[in-house]
């Protein structure tokens, strides 16, 4: 009969826990070789020491686990578990050994990405998650949407890894920000606007825009872009009548839509549309642009998944 140290599930595994994984392929290759001599030849250590190796063994478990025979072994009712179970156990090592070897060269793990509504919005941003997972299949991507502030807090805060974002920061000294991309600015009115029905192929200047009604988003929630079309207005030598904010771009759109005003967008919100809304672009001259940033936190340099990603970003900008 089995000992209960052997039967019971938990005490099991205290003993498997104690036994050296390449004590467990030594009784592997003997039971696969079907004798001692042909298995030491395999492993190249000589039979007396692996002979000790299997009494150690059944010493361990309280049990006989091999069955000698005039030519070679065989195992015991205990020994057929140890078996199955041995295999199983060597086979999740070496699967637990590649998948190290994978997360040490970032190709496997998780990684959090945040973003902004308009930048989701950027050919740019979509096609490079779709090129990570092609490339990286066994990482989960977590992603994250929210403004540009609350992004940058939860990189700092190590909630992220890595956010795409329209401000770039000094007061952050923790972030690492580098440019990704810039995008011209646009103009949105309802459809009915004056600037909608007279539209003669000409761009807009902010004077065109002076005495309109205007929707912006919260500074909170888009302090990059808030600020440069303030600075913008400023330059221009006045200030925008400003009607309504709004938490998010897309909320903007849906009052210009309604009708209370006009607003300034990325050109990458052009692609969402809107119901009643009209696109209209701003000349060069008024120095509108929408830039994008990737924030990592400094000390992030360590992770290779994070690397790998920013790797990536810098590669599909260069068009490989």
């Amino acid at each position: 009969m089995m000992s209960n140290a052997f039967i019971s599930y938990n005490g099991y595994l205290e003993s498997m826990a104690m036994i050296e994984l390449k004590r467990l392929k030594a009784f592997v290759t003997v039971v696969e070789a079907g004798s001692i001599t042909r298995a030491a030849e395999l492993l190249f250590i000589q039979q007396p020491p692996l002979s000790r190796l299997l009494q150690g063994l059944e010493q361990d478990f309280g049990v006989p686990l091999l069955r000698r025979l005039p030519r070679g072994v065989v195992t015991t009712d205990a020994g057929e578990v140890l078996l199955q179970e041995a295999r199983a156990l060597l086979a999740r090592a070496e699967q637990l050994s590649a998948a190290m070897q994978r997360a040490a060269l970032g190709e496997q793990g998780r990684i959090r990405i945040g973003f902004t509504s308009s930048a989701a919005l950027h050919t740019f941003v979509p096609a490079l998650l779709r090129r990570y997972r092609e490339i990286f299949p066994s990482v989960s991507t977590q992603l994250e949407e929210s403004g540009s502030g609350e992004l940058l807090a939860a990189v700092v805060a190590g909630q992220l890894d890595v956010a795409f974002v329209r401000m770039s920061v000094k007061e952050m000294p923790e972030l690492e920000m580098e440019k990704v991309l810039e995008e011209p600015m646009w103009v949105a009115v309802p459809a009915g606007h004056r600037l909608a029905l007279q539209r003669t192929g000409q761009l807009l200047k902010l004077e065109d825009l002076s005495n309109e009604p205007f929707v912006l988003y919260r500074r909170r929630a888009g302090q990059g872009l808030y600020d440069a079309i303030l600075a913008a207005y400023v330059r221009a030598g006045f200030s925008p009548h400003i009607v309504q904010e709004a938490p998010r771009l897309t909320s903007c759109l849906s009052l210009v839509g309604a009708g209370l005003g006009i607003s300034i967008v990325p050109e990458s919100m052009t692609r969402l549309g809107g119901e009643g809304v009209v696109f209209l672009p701003l000349d060069a001259a008024t120095q509108l642009s929408a830039p994008l940033y990737l924030a990592r936190r400094g000390d992030s340099h360590a992770s290779s998944i994070i690397n790998t990603f920013c790797q990536l970003v810098t590669s599909q900008l260069a068009g490989n």
